[in-house]
């Protein structure tokens, strides 16, 4: 393509709109380089593993439970975990979640964490992985990517 040297300007267009060499660096090879990598992504890690990484998001204790979701959660434990967690277990889960989402914002050694780590050690040191025995098998399970066999939809 041929670009005059001023900023915002271009001597080349295609189908009456004008190109400028700022559009072309901001969006064109931006959008090229993001294309690019998406594919490279997609290329080395598969559908179940991007679905895995997805809801383990939920437990991120990061921005105070920014991204907590208990329905992502229980999914998780049911779909990736279902030989770690028999049905009254994945049931007392989600209320174990209701509980935990309440209480834990208000705990200001929890409030400034932001890796599963970290919140794992917090809750060992607390004592709160007594009260919350099934997140805390979860964190476990998920920080050891102890990912069941069982087949997918």
């Amino acid at each position: 393509m041929l670009y005059s040297k001023a900023r915002g300007r271009s001597c080349r267009q295609d189908k009456g709109s004008p190109t400028t060499v700022e559009h072309h660096f901001r969006v064109d090879i931006f959008t090229a380089a993001i294309d690019f990598q998406l594919q490279e992504l997609k290329s080395r890690f598969g559908e179940q593993a991007v679905e895995f990484l997805t809801l383990s998001v939920a437990l991120s204790p990061k921005d105070v439970y920014k991204s907590f979701e208990i329905d992502d959660i229980c999914k998780l434990a049911e779909k990736f975990y279902p030989k770690d967690f028999n049905v009254q277990e994945r049931f007392c889960l989600k209320f174990q979640l209701e509980h935990y989402k309440l209480d834990m914002p208000k705990h200001s050694d929890f409030q400034n964490m932001s890796t599963l780590s970290e919140l794992c050690i917090g809750l060992a040191n607390s004592g709160k992985s007594k009260i919350y025995h099934l997140i805390d098998k979860l964190i476990h399970l998920v920080l050891t990517l102890h990912v069941s066999t069982a087949t997918t939809e």
